[in-house]
This record gives C-alpha cells, structure tokens and sequence, in this order.
C-alpha cells in the first residue's frame, strides 16, 4: 500500500512538475468535481429508486382516490422529497400557492451544486489553454533568449508540457460534463412527478369533496 501511495504521489509531483503553476487549481477542481459527482450519485439514487417510484406510484393512487389515511402510512416510510411534498400538501392543502413553493424548495435540493459542477466545466478547459499559453511564452522565450539554444529538444519539450494542461483541462470538463447531463435530467424528471403528485392531491381533494356534498344531500335531516 505505501509503495503505491509513495508512486501516486511521485506522478503527481511529476504532473504538476511539468504542467506548472496551472495544474494545480486544475487538481483542485477535479477532487471537487468528483466529490460532487459521488454525493449527487448517492443523492439521485435515493430520490429516484426502484423502490422510492414504486411507493411514489403508489401514494399517487391513493392521493386520486383521496385515501389520505393510506397515504400518511406511506409517508411515514418515505424519506425522499416526494414523501415531504405529499406531506405538506395534506397539512396545507394543495392550493396553486402551497404547490408553487414547494416545487420551489425541492426544486433548489434537485439543482444543488449544479452551477458549481456547470462553472467547472467551462472554467477546466480555460485554465487548460491558460497554462498551455504561459508554456508557449516561456519556450519561445528560450528561443528568443541570449544564450544559445544547443538541443532543439528543450523548446519541443516545453511546448508538450504546455499542451499538457490542455489535455488535463478536457479531462476533468469531460469527466463532469457526462454526469452533470444526467443529473440534469433527473432533476427535470423528479420536478414532472412533483407536478404529478400535486395533481393527484388536488384531484382527490375534489374527490372528497363529492362524497361529502353527496352525503349532505342524500342526508335526510
């Protein structure tokens, strides 16, 4: 294990050795973007699993016929947005104002650390091409330099260091760009199914309200 460690490091300090000053908010921003990936993985995973959907499915049915009662079980069980958006809407009602603001509130959860994951992904391949600049100055520099150049080799080699952060700059824009795409679109699809879930509330609130003015009809006294 010590060898290893002792290796990675000694490829990292090579890294940063030959790409310079530029790889080293380029690595900080790819520990950050795998960090992020990793907790937004687990998040989703939790939100949008096989069995959160099949209990979410479920609580919808039970919300059209207004079976609240059934629908508190469920709840009580549900520790995803879905579970604390039905709650809300049994406690408060599902009027367009209550609807809105929670869409709203769940809505940020869903798009946390989105625009963090957005700006790493425009900002990697700019710092890349930032450090690849510097690299090329300081080559041409040799060539313009007092002392003479003997090894054509150094500039050739300056100049692949420098292309270097390019390289590792798409890396890590590519590495968060997939993920992000994806993340993405499961916070839209989780926004369609609180939609959905406001819509079954509020159709078995009118459900309920049928039966009770059926009852108040049909009641002889």
């Amino acid at each position: 294990m010590i060898p290893l460690m002792e290796q990675f490091f000694g490829d990292l300090g090579t890294l940063l050795n030959r790409g310079g000053y530029v790889m080293i908010p380029l690595l900080l921003l790819s520990i950050c973007s795998v960090t992020l990936i990793i907790e937004r993985c687990f998040f989703w995973l939790t939100v949008n699993g096989r069995a959160s959907l099949r209990r979410l499915s479920e609580m919808n049915a039970e919300l059209r016929k207004g079976n609240n009662k059934r629908v508190q079980e469920l709840i009580s069980e549900d520790k995803t947005p879905y579970g604390r958006v039905a709650k809300r809407l049994i406690d408060d009602g599902a009027g367009d104002a209550v609807a809105l603001e929670v869409v709203d509130v769940e809505s940020r959860k869903f798009n946390r650390f989105m625009v963090t994951m957005s700006t790493i992904i425009t900002a990697s391949p700019l710092l890349g091409i930032l450090g690849t600049v510097i690299g090329i100055i300081q080559s041409f520099e040799l060539l313009g330099g007092d002392s003479t150049l003997t090894d054509p080799r150094d500039v050739a080699g300056g100049i692949a260091a420098a292309l270097l952060t390019t390289a590792f700059g798409l890396i890590v824009a590519l590495i968060t760009l997939f993920p992000y795409m994806v993340f993405k679109g499961q916070s839209a699809s989780a926004v369609d199914r609180l939609e959905t879930l406001i819509a079954s509330t509020q159709e078995g609130y009118k459900e309920v309200q049928k039966v009770a003015v059926h009852v108040g009809v049909s009641d002889p006294s």
